[in-house]
């Protein structure tokens, strides 16, 4: 009696969600139009995407940094592009956090480090995103705005913060991000750990020769973010990175549920 309680609250409340943050048809329009890559999604994708936003936009909080002004077109830009990786996983995979915080431009972040000496070195990091464990996501939109799609699109190597900050927050949903995101499935936990780690070291091979990679080289840094910047491949040239990673991208379309190369 209590579960179909609960259940019923969910619906209702999912059902007011999807009513209060409706997105209307010409801005859904306009961010099809400006994502090229989720445009080309069939149509029963995009559907369920545009309703995962609704959902997504009725339960995160948006907070723009010394003025910067949130409007609708930006929420639903960060929306479409968060949700893509979750289409089939569900939007629980996000409930750890709540507050995204956008900026206008880069961060300049201070760190610190401490060498193997004890000796700490401390410097600046230009930040475009980051994902911490328990949130809240950064994001610069300088760098997710449609003119920067138009600065990379084309180029040899994917590039998408959105995407990339989430793919840490799967990452981090079992504790510190470490390349592999928590899988229930015993078999695929296992072919996860061999196949990543051969792609990865084929990959570092390749950045190491300097040789043009579809993956950003900033991949060779660690698992996890080599797994970041994979799933950003994944899912906006899913067909180039499955002609020159084929292991990882079936690896992949097994985890998420998906397989973005057939549109």
């Amino acid at each position: 009696m209590i579960g179909g309680l609960l259940q019923r609250w969910r619906e209702r409340r999912e059902r007011k969600l999807l009513e209060d943050f409706a997105i209307p048809d010409t801005l859904w329009a306009l961010t099809l139009a400006q994502y090229p890559f989720i445009a080309r999604r069939s149509e029963a994708d995009r559907s369920e995407l545009r309703r995962l936003c609704s959902l997504f936009l009725g339960s995160k909080e948006f907070h723009g940094v010394n003025g910067f002004d949130v409007t609708d077109e930006v929420a639903v830009a960060v929306a479409a592009q968060a949700c893509l990786p979750v289409l089939r996983l569900g939007l629980s995979w996000y409930d750890s956090f709540v507050g995204i915080v956008m900026h206008e431009g880069e961060v300049v972040a201070a760190r610190e480090i401490m060498d193997d000496d004890g000796v700490v070195h401390e410097y600046d990091e230009t930040l475009a995103g980051e994902a911490m464990e328990g949130g809240p996501i950064m994001l610069a939109w300088s760098e997710i705005a449609p003119e920067a799609v138009d600065r990379v699109e084309g180029h040899d190597t994917v590039y998408n913060v959105v995407i990339h900050e989430f793919a840490h927050v799967l990452d981090m949903r079992d504790g510190n991000p470490d390349g592999m995101p928590p899988i229930d499935d015993a078999t695929l936990r296992l072919r996860w750990s061999a196949t990543m780690e051969a792609e990865w070291q084929w990959f570092c091979d390749q950045v190491d020769a300097g040789a043009a990679t579809l993956i950003d080289p900033y991949g060779a840094e660690a698992p996890e973010e080599f797994f970041a910047v994979a799933v950003e491949a994944f899912f906006v040239a899913p067909r180039e990175l499955l002609a020159e990673q084929p292991r990882l991208y079936r690896l992949f379309t097994e985890f998420f549920l998906q397989d973005p190369a057939l549109g």
